[in-house]
């Protein structure tokens, strides 16, 4: 009954896997109730590494090759065993492969804003997503740590772990660093190369090598980028002479549409560019260290009475000034070649 039950015994004499575009990290070698052969073929290829697990325990690994199974190449495994060295019968054991290939263009991101603070703006919630690249560097960890005995273990099995592992490492990095939000937002190279020096421990624990990592985007909640856009738009105008001088030519097409509108172009431009240069004398003065509070700007003169203006002589110094600044604002723009060739024949015509 014993030689019957050897003789229907099936025993395996050649083991290994193809892959698969499933997606396959970990696939374990379909034994049932065979036995594998001693002598038997193991063949491992370039994008794979094979283990052997015995009683639940990691035994010999095999990188790419054709291995002959014998005492030779199983040192472990033998010694597990307790096998002598003129063993040469059939075995059992468990067999593992790993894919080895880089799993390109993962994704990762906050599914919700995370709350850090930030040295320009306090607390804030940020949201940022991009793009990472891994692959099994220690198939043995990989085994103890995640696939375990499971027959199949998949990348879309430890999408999600690992996105939460990146977005709980990118909390700790903000809080540590201290850097501002901004300076991140622009310097987003620098903040993936910071946040995969952080994570490649992580990854090594689970017998994984964190190959890249980037950031595609840092952003802040709407209501947080409206601030944002405030006051950045505020830092641009910085010199309020200049922005009241960019008004007056905003205003400048819309005078023209109404008779007369011109006739103060020049006294209009120049009481800007006094008030401009009066306010950020003030904001200049406020802003030093130390500095006295500025006296009150004395009041302006009072204006002539709209009849003297219409019946006073326009100067032909004031003709030219407001042709230059006319000219000026054709250079940029804001008036046409057409509009500046009507008042400049208007203007000329008051001086006759």
């Amino acid at each position: 009954m014993a030689l019957m039950d050897f003789i229907k015994k099936q025993f395996i004499d050649v083991i290994h896997w193809t892959e698969s575009d499933d997606g396959t990290l970990a696939w374990r070698f379909p034994m049932q109730d065979f036995e594998i052969q001693y002598g038997a073929q193991l063949t491992v290829r370039e994008s794979q590494m094979a283990v052997f697990v015995n009683e639940g325990k990691v035994a010999d690994v095999f990188g790419p090759g054709l291995h002959k199974l014998t005492t030779q190449t199983l040192p472990i495994l033998t010694n597990l065993q307790h096998w002598d060295k003129l063993f040469e019968s059939p075995f059992k054991s468990d067999v593992y492969f790993f894919s080895t290939r880089l799993q390109l263009d993962r994704k990762w991101g906050t599914p919700n804003p995370i709350t850090i603070r930030d040295k320009d703006f306090g607390m804030v919630r940020m949201r940022a997503f991009g793009i990472y690249s891994y692959k099994i560097a220690d198939p043995g960890a990989f085994y103890r740590e995640i696939s375990g005995t499971r027959e199949a273990y998949r990348t879309d099995d430890l999408d999600g772990q690992l996105r939460n592992l990146v977005v709980a490492t990118m909390s700790d990095l903000f809080g540590e660093s201290g850097v501002p939000f901004i300076d991140m937002a622009a310097n987003q190279i620098e903040f993936g190369r910071a946040m995969q020096e952080k994570l490649l421990p992580v990854f090594e624990r689970y017998g994984l090598a964190l190959d890249a990592f980037a950031v595609q985007n840092v952003s802040l909640p709407e209501e947080l980028q409206k601030v944002l856009d405030t006051k950045i738009g505020m830092n641009i105008i910085g010199d309020m002479g200049r922005y009241t001088q960019y008004q007056a030519a905003n205003a400048i097409p819309l005078a023209a549409q109404n008779e007369g509108g011109l006739a103060g172009i020049g006294a209009g431009l120049g009481a800007g560019m006094t008030v401009g240069q009066v306010m950020a004398q003030s904001m200049s003065q406020a802003l030093q260290p130390g500095a006295a509070p500025a006296a009150p700007a004395a009041a302006p003169a009072p204006a002539p009475a709209v009849a003297s203006a219409a019946a006073a002589a326009v100067s032909a110094d004031d003709v030219v000034t407001t042709l230059e600044k006319l000219h000026a604002l054709v250079g940029k723009g804001i008036l046409t070649q057409a509009e500046f060739d009507a008042k400049k024949a208007e203007l000329l015509g008051k001086l006759g």
